[in-house]
């Protein structure tokens, strides 16, 4: 089983390059923003609680978000693998993950991060929030807070699983096409 984590900051391309990943590999696309946008969509209990701190830019308790992704890998009992887009953003997520994927039997084959400089991560994000019509794109300030989190808080994942040596960052800056054929390098020297 292919199980990856496609890790960067907001606006990094996890979005158009995991699309494009699970197309080739026939993966099935956990994406955690996906997953709440539906929950909210949904008016569910989880949604309406995950709501209130997206809205401020602020990440999604980690029990909030475990919970909401093991409803999902339980609903694809026969998949190839996964994509985890998005998750996981803490330490103690990534831990969470490693215990949710043993007991089924699998484990993450690597992380790809995307890196881009944060001030082309500033001008997707706003470009993203004209076209797409989110919110959370269109204030600049909460580019800002969600870029500082992702810095202050996320950022630490990488160490998880470069511990592992699962860790393998790409250059996010370029055509979509030469980026996705890297990240598709480091898959194959990894299977």
């Amino acid at each position: 089983m292919l199980n990856i984590v496609l890790f960067g900051p907001p606006g990094a391309g996890k979005g158009t390059q995991s699309e494009k990943l699970i197309t080739k590999y026939h993966l099935v696309h956990l994406s955690t923003g996906d997953i709440f946008r539906a929950n909210i969509k949904g008016a569910t209990e989880l949604g309406t609680l995950a709501k209130s701190y997206m809205d401020k830019g602020q990440l999604v308790p980690d029990e909030v978000t475990i919970r909401m992704l093991e409803s999902e890998v339980n609903k694809n009992p026969s998949a190839n693998g996964f994509i985890f887009d998005g998750f996981p953003r803490t330490k103690a997520q990534a831990a969470a993950l490693d215990v949710l994927l043993k007991s089924k039997s699998t484990s993450i084959t690597l992380m790809l991060a995307l890196e881009v400089e944060e001030a082309e991560l500033r001008k997707r994000l706003l470009l993203r929030g004209k076209d797409s019509g989110r919110p959370d794109d269109q204030n600049p300030e909460v580019i800002q807070k969600r870029i500082d989190v992702y810095n202050n808080e996320t950022s630490p994942v990488k160490d998880f699983y470069t511990e592992q040596g699962k860790y393998k960052g790409i250059n996010g800056i370029g055509e979509i096409n030469e980026i996705f054929n890297l990240l598709c390098e480091k898959i194959e020297a990894a299977k």
